[in-house]
């Protein structure tokens, strides 16, 4: 996959057609899946021409690039606001269950979109570096949180605070896995419970 796309939005007006091309992307590709989503369709969706497409997007594979980063922005967007508040062990499990309840009003329908990305893209070399960067992010989020939960007698590492950011992280996405293929949030209210008793108990 090319990293680069054809042209960059240089008007606030440009800017807004780039900006739909790629909501609508995203949106599609989130319901159906890359694979399952075509250029035409997401011309459909957004009202856009094959000129505007291709002005701001070399080809699909640009345009998906584009969509992660998309995604990225809004999941670390979400998550970053929700630790950046926790300072206590009781804050990790707000956090449990605000995740329990955002999955539950989509009713565990389509899982984590940087996750259904990663599903479908992780043997593509760019989409994978960019998604990969993208989780990276999303666990230092989780190492600025531990840091900001442990007590003055811990002394684990940065690089054992990142381990146990991996294990949240992992727990989170395969919850969200479960959750979305069996329709109920059990399996990620589990998984989050088992991580966070994990985690609280290292931070001690």
């Amino acid at each position: 996959m090319d990293s680069s796309t054809h042209t960059p939005a240089r008007t606030s007006r440009g800017a807004a057609t780039r900006s739909r091309i790629v909501d609508a992307a995203a949106g599609l590709m989130y319901t159906r899946g890359v694979a399952g989503t075509s250029l035409d369709e997401v011309l459909a969706t957004c009202r856009a021409s094959k000129s505007q497409l291709y002005h701001y997007f070399a080809d699909k594979d640009a345009l998906v690039l584009a969509v992660i980063q998309r995604q990225t922005e809004c999941v670390l967007t979400t998550h970053e606001a929700l630790l950046r508040k926790i300072d206590s062990p009781s804050g990790l499990q707000r956090w449990r269950d605000a995740v329990v309840a955002m999955t539950r009003e989509t009713q565990c329908a389509g899982g984590c979109p940087l996750g259904s990305l990663a599903s479908a893209l992780a043997e593509s070399q760019a989409p994978r570096e960019l998604l990969a960067d993208g989780f990276a992010r999303w666990e230092s989020y989780f190492v600025a949180c531990f840091q900001a939960v442990r007590s003055r007698a811990n002394r684990r590492s940065s690089a054992e605070l990142a381990d146990l950011a991996t294990v949240l992280l992992t727990a989170l996405q395969g919850g969200l896995l479960l959750a979305q293929t069996t329709r109920s949030t059990r399996p990620l209210e589990l998984a989050l419970d088992a991580a966070i008793a994990h985690v609280t108990a290292q931070l001690k």
